[in-house]
């Protein structure tokens, strides 16, 4: 690419026509910008300007060298924008969509890294479905959406972060706490919290019991992650989850999580979209951030 000032040099002497006036614009010398000029002239064995009378005029040479110029010197504002904004030089906002289990985890524990680099950036972080999730990304209501097992999208952008089992979430100091696996079965003399029909967790659970030919009782069904959490820290009950809707609650040791044998085969995925084109500066960056982290996660 040729050098910056090079470039607005013959920028400015096709706007003004003059290499003087051009110059003067400028604030610098007239022969610098002509010495420069005629070095590049040299170099492409071609003139770049009619020398009129009056008047500079590009050749057929100097306007495809032009087009080149202007289109790398908007390039270069777009870059300089972003950068700007990377390092914090602008306010701005990111939103973000999540399904329900993941936000506590998210505002928690990932957000603040991107928080101790922008802080002059405001986070929106919404909890809605799966579809929902898709459907405010596609209309710009949300720069990212964070969920399990969300389908392709030809108008997003998909990237699977990692994937996961459903397993026994449960106190520390469940009686079953010490198990390194566990089957379904172990799991039915205790109370159990089981999401409801209206949640994706639903079809992978009855499918597992139908397989190992039980018919579970729940004590609580629920729409909600974090009922479903804070129902089994207490007392002796027993939720099914994958380590990150725990995240937050594992490093503070209010719950574990173990491998559920009837569940283990069923994997799943961990997925971030975000719009295929025109995807902000800041909600790249934060991208990046979660892309990270979940790679950092056990």
């Amino acid at each position: 690419m040729l050098h910056s000032r090079m470039l607005r040099y013959l920028d400015e002497v096709a706007r003004c026509g003059s290499i003087r006036k051009a110059a003067t614009r400028l604030n610098v010398a007239s022969s610098a910008i002509n010495r420069q000029i005629l070095t590049l002239e040299e170099e492409l064995g071609t003139p770049l300007f009619h020398r009129l009378p009056r008047k500079l005029l590009p050749t057929t040479a100097g306007e495809v060298l032009l087009d080149h110029v202007r289109q790398t010197l908007r390039g270069m504002e777009r870059a300089q924008a972003q950068i700007g904004e990377l390092r914090g030089l602008r306010r701005g906002e990111v939103s973000v969509a999540v399904m329900s289990g993941l936000a506590a985890n998210l505002v928690a524990l990932a957000l603040p890294r991107f928080r101790q680099e922008h802080s002059r950036v405001a986070l929106r972080v919404s909890l809605l479905s799966g579809p929902e999730i898709l459907a405010a990304v596609v209309n710009g209501e949300a720069d990212l959406g964070l969920g399990f097992d969300m389908p392709a999208e030809p108008r997003l952008r998909r990237a699977t972060l990692a994937q996961a089992a459903l397993g026994a979430v449960m106190s520390p100091y469940h009686p079953l706490a010490a198990r390194s696996s566990l089957r379904l079965g172990d799991c039915l003399g205790y109370p159990l919290i089981i999401a409801d029909r209206s949640m994706a967790i639903r079809p992978y659970l009855d499918a597992a019991f139908a397989r190992a030919e039980l018919m579970p009782e729940p004590a609580l069904e629920t729409n909600s992650i974090e009922v479903m959490r804070r129902a089994a820290a207490m007392d002796q009950g027993i939720t099914f989850l994958t380590p990150f809707d725990i995240l937050l609650e594992r490093r503070q040791r209010e719950l574990l999580y173990i491998p559920v044998a009837g569940l283990a085969e069923h994997r799943q995925s961990l997925v971030l979209v975000c719009r295929a084109k025109g995807v902000g500066a800041m909600a790249a960056r934060m991208e990046e951030v979660l892309k990270a982290f979940f790679a950092e996660q056990p």
